[in-house]
């Protein structure tokens, strides 16, 4: 079976645990943490970073930080994972959900400004499979309506939206190391900060709302309770495997961006048959997600179960979280006709480091068995 996902390790990873090991300092913010923060500060251009257990703990934190009180609404797409929206939900906000574009599961960008009210706080872009959203066209709204604009660059490590790096546009933006990311440590997060204004709150929330990070820096001489916060700064050794990833960058994106171009020349037969990804001019690619939209749901799962059979998992994605259970009451009966299509039409192809060759060309002739 050919995997969909398997994450990529460099070889240093035991290595950096054992040194965190041996270092005696485990509990995070750390040697590893450090250096990581370090990393995404100065090759990015970020303002501040924080590592967080997880992308929604960094979400969890950019909702403390604008302040989402009960009755305030975001706004972010319908077609997307939870954990978008669950980190406003748990302060609670009312979530607002709008549609993708037609050729892209992204936000529409174009139909936002109707679904804005005078209770509306932020708007949460998605950059689906490292994709950028039209981020000039949200920061217009946000100017005009006072708003914030959390960027959900989970998918985005890397990408671009005219030359500037994904995730440092917005007010806030959050990064996931998740096992199926491109860099990876299991699960992980990354906040990052692009106001000043927040910076000094968000050292206080990460460290469960005191401000224990200026004792460490002997501007006091004790550290107290002083916010609300949680425990969001990751161990030693989550950072520690990060942080070998992070070393290995460049060869990680060489690779998963060449097996993307692959997929998108050696499948281009199939361009009068299902939809390709778009890429605007504003974006670029990371090589974190190649997907394919079918023409309808049966297809779909018809193409999933042949290559099933060809030992190949390929897989579906995200279902429109207007209509979960838990939230379709609360969203009303308003369609979101995109959103419902990427649900039922899109497939994702396999895509990982150590992908050859000739796994790829099987993959393609696989694909090619089903269509011709």
């Amino acid at each position: 079976m050919i995997p969909f996902n398997k994450p990529y390790l460099t070889g240093k990873e035991l290595e950096y645990i054992n040194d965190a090991v041996v270092s005696g300092k485990i509990s995070g913010n750390g040697l590893f943490t450090k250096k990581c923060q370090n990393y995404f500060e100065k090759e990015y251009s970020f303002k501040k970073t924080l590592l967080t257990n997880s992308c929604t703990q960094a979400l969890e934190m950019a909702a403390i930080l604008i302040d989402i009180q009960p009755g305030d609404e975001v706004i972010i797409p319908s077609y997307t994972f939870v954990s978008t929206a669950n980190p406003f939900v748990l302060r609670g906000a009312k979530v607002i959900f709008a549609d993708s574009q037609n050729n892209s599961p992204n936000i529409d960008a174009e139909k936002i400004e109707q679904l804005i009210t005078d209770k509306t706080k932020a708007i949460v872009p998605v950059h689906y499979a490292g994709i950028s959203c039209d981020m000039d066209k949200l920061m217009q709204l946000a100017n005009k309506y006072n708003l914030y604009v959390v960027e959900d660059a989970a998918h985005s490590v890397d990408s671009t939206y005219n030359d500037q790096p994904l995730g440092g546009i917005g007010h806030l933006g959050v990064f996931s190391f998740h096992e199926t990311k491109n860099l990876n440590c299991g699960e992980g997060g990354l906040l990052i900060i692009n106001e000043n204004k927040f910076i000094e709150r968000a050292e206080i929330i990460w460290e469960k709302g005191t401000n224990r990070l200026d004792f460490h820096r002997g501007i006091i001489k004790k550290y107290e309770w002083i916010d609300i916060g949680s425990s969001f700064s990751p161990s030693e050794i989550a950072a520690a495997f990060l942080y070998a990833q992070v070393q290995n960058f460049q060869s990680i994106q060489k690779k998963r961006i060449w097996i993307w171009n692959y997929y998108n020349e050696n499948l281009s037969f199939l361009r009068d048959r299902v939809e390709f990804p778009t890429i605007p001019s504003y974006a670029s690619i990371n090589g974190h997600i190649f997907f394919l939209v079918l023409n309808d749901v049966n297809e779909r799962n018809s193409f999933l179960e042949h290559m099933r059979k060809c030992g190949i998992l390929s897989v579906f994605h995200y279902q429109s979280l207007h209509n979960s259970p838990f939230y379709k009451i609360k969203h009303g009966a308003r369609e979101l006709k995109n959103a419902d299509k990427f649900s039922d039409q899109l497939i994702r192809l396999p895509l990982y480091y150590e992908l050859t060759e000739k796994e790829l060309e099987y993959i393609v002739n696989s694909i090619k068995e089903f269509y011709l």
